[in-house]
């Protein structure tokens, strides 16, 4: 087969698109790991004052100054979040006045766990405990580490709220940033996939937060029923747990199985709490999040799993969470832009 000039001059197009795209991916990638300082608080800042801006705007035609409306708004987050971590906190604590009662069956469980490991592995006691040793005096090496770790995300807390504000604040002065890059023949088009951006990801959110109250809840009620000691506590954090999809929920869900199995000494407790976990989730995936939030970002399994394990490589936690709002609002700009169809057919459910 004889390709013509045309068609010839076409295909040579089309892979010369393909590998700009991939070194614009590549390069990409390395500003977001070596700048994720700047980039993981930047990028938290930007979500949400996309989600909050409607209420932003509601403030601001009620005649508030667009200062007070901002505000306004932070106060709101600020409160919402703080009621989570107070409730936690006072289950935490409720936890740690249980310990001195509960430290005599932990013994006897971690006993009966060496027993089990030596019989069925041939585990000796003796190499577990150099094991543990060992772990603790890398934990002791890693000081240094850690409190870096803890100062880095002190300062991206603290610098969220400020982003926040600043997106919300100049987003007249963004906008026109991303008028003049587009050009003025694209001015509708950027207006457009905004708005869809905004309300589609605002909505999302919205939606996302039911969620997991309704989550926790159930998560609580089936722990309580199984007389699982502080199940708020850990049906609440498990449900939090679950913004990070299918990585979340099985790190949450190992503390409560663990401590249900060695301080009852039974496998019937641990399992039911699987049943109960495995049950919310299963409703959460095909009854409440359909219900609730509905097929807003509309991406596809692959997509999702792709955006979780690149995000964890770049950015760690945080980029396992920000990385699928970024393939939401990809989806939505080659919803709206021809040359993007291959990608939207890549990410979204059908094709």
């Amino acid at each position: 087969m004889i390709l013509s000039p045309k068609t010839y001059s076409t295909d040579k197009q089309k892979s010369f698109l393909l590998l700009r795209y991939l070194q614009i991916t590549f390069f990409a990638a390395l500003l977001f790991y070596f700048g994720r300082i700047l980039f993981i608080p930047l990028f938290y800042g930007l979500f949400i004052a996309i989600v909050i801006y409607p209420v932003c705007w509601y403030f601001e035609r009620k005649g508030f100054p667009r200062s007070i409306a901002v505000a306004i708004c932070l106060l709101i987050v600020t409160v919402l979040i703080a009621a989570r971590v107070v409730l936690l906190i006072v289950e935490l604590n409720a936890l740690v006045k249980d310990l001195p009662r509960l430290q005599p069956q932990i013994a006897i469980g971690m006993q009966q766990l060496q027993q089990w490991l030596l019989e069925k592995f041939g585990i000796s006691i003796a190499a577990q405990a150099e094991w543990v040793n060992n772990n603790l005096a890398g934990l002791k090496n890693s000081s240094g580490q850690y409190l870096q770790g803890t100062l880095n995300t002190l300062f991206m807390a603290f610098m969220v709220p400020v982003y926040t504000a600043l997106f919300l604040y100049s987003r007249d002065t963004f906008f026109r940033f991303l008028k003049a890059m587009v050009g003025e023949k694209n001015r509708l088009l950027l207006q457009t996939i905004l708005h869809k951006a905004v309300h589609t990801y605002h909505n999302y959110i919205k939606g996302m937060i039911l969620v997991y109250l309704i989550v926790g809840i159930l998560n609580s009620i089936g722990l309580f029923a199984l007389g699982v000691q502080h199940a708020i506590l850990f049906g609440m954090l498990t449900a939090i747990m679950t913004i990070i999809p299918y990585v979340g929920i099985i790190v949450s869900a190992s503390l409560p199985i663990s401590l249900a199995w060695i301080t009852t000494g039974s496998i019937w407790i641990p399992l039911g709490i699987v049943a109960v976990f495995v049950f919310v989730q299963y409703l959460e995936a095909n009854i409440i999040f359909p219900k609730v939030v509905g097929a807003q970002l509309n991406i596809n399994t692959w997509v999702t799993l792709v955006s979780i394990i690149t995000g964890g490589i770049i950015w760690g936690v945080s980029g396992m969470i920000l990385f699928i709002p970024f393939a939401a609002i990809l989806k939505i700009v080659a919803d709206n832009v021809e040359e993007w169809t291959p990608l939207r057919i890549l990410l979204s459910r059908k094709s």
